[in-house]
């Protein structure tokens, strides 16, 4: 399965807390499916913090292989990010298994040198695989950080924007679009939403072909209730569905 697109899924204008519609202090829980299996688990947590004695946010991303997946590939990766209070990226850190790989991987956005650093290291090894520099706008979104001001945008379906987002190994303008209000039914209940299509794949951010949708709440919460990553047959689609919010 592919675990590391499912932790890029966590893949304008700067708002407020209040404007945004978010709480100081939010946990979403989802279930993961593949291949018509609940494959993992996925939490994402995102509290008010202080950023260098700024207002700011902190998210927090837990997954993990459940059942047959888990114990024909095992899973379990924390991620980190932290974001000025309008998203614009900070600092990123992601760790943990998956299969026999154990990595960590560190990404710094500095917004004054327009430079965010990219560093992959091989913890099992104490090996640094990758490590890179590119440049980037004053005020630029990770892809967590991406999900999370997509819930500030007041598009209505039909309308689209550009958003500038970087992985710390390239930065794109990524075009965002609303598409078409659907009823979707999760494990948490069954929400009017807002169907989203972020164009990161297919040679835009990342090369792999697939296309990514989000369906948020047609409401003021704007909670992301579904994600779905739809790759070629041979992978197949991964779907978070929202299981529990507090």
């Amino acid at each position: 399965m592919p675990w590391r697109l499912v932790l890029l899924l966590f893949c304008a204008r700067l708002a407020s807390p209040q404007s945004a519609g978010l709480p100081a202090k939010e946990v979403l829980s989802y279930n993961i499916e593949w291949r018509l299996i609940t494959a993992g688990k996925a939490t994402l947590d995102l509290r008010a913090a202080s950023l260098e004695a700024q207002p700011g946010w902190r998210a927090n991303v837990h997954i993990e292989s459940v059942g047959l997946v888990s114990k024909l590939y095992k899973v379990d990766i924390n991620a980190a990010s932290n974001f000025s209070q309008g998203f614009c990226a900070a600092s990123s850190l992601a760790s943990g298994h998956e299969g026999n790989r154990w990595r960590e991987t560190t990404v710094t956005f500095d917004s004054e040198s327009r430079k965010a650093t990219y560093l992959e290291r091989d913890l099992a090894r104490n090996a640094i695989i990758a490590s890179q520099e590119v440049a980037i706008p004053p005020c630029v979104r990770d892809v967590l950080g991406g999900l999370y001001s997509l819930r500030t945008f007041d598009l209505e379906p039909g309308q689209s924007m550009e958003v500038p987002i970087s992985d710390g190994k390239k930065s794109v303008m990524a075009k965002i679009e609303a598409q078409q209000r659907e009823e979707v039914r999760v494990p948490d209940g069954v929400y009017k939403t807002i169907r989203w299509e972020l164009y990161v794949f297919n040679n835009v951010l990342y090369r792999r072909p697939a296309r990514l949708y989000v369906w948020l709440s047609d409401d003021r919460r704007k909670l992301p209730v579904q994600i779905r990553i739809r790759m070629p047959i041979t992978i197949g689609t991964v779907t978070l569905q929202l299981a529990h919010h507090e």
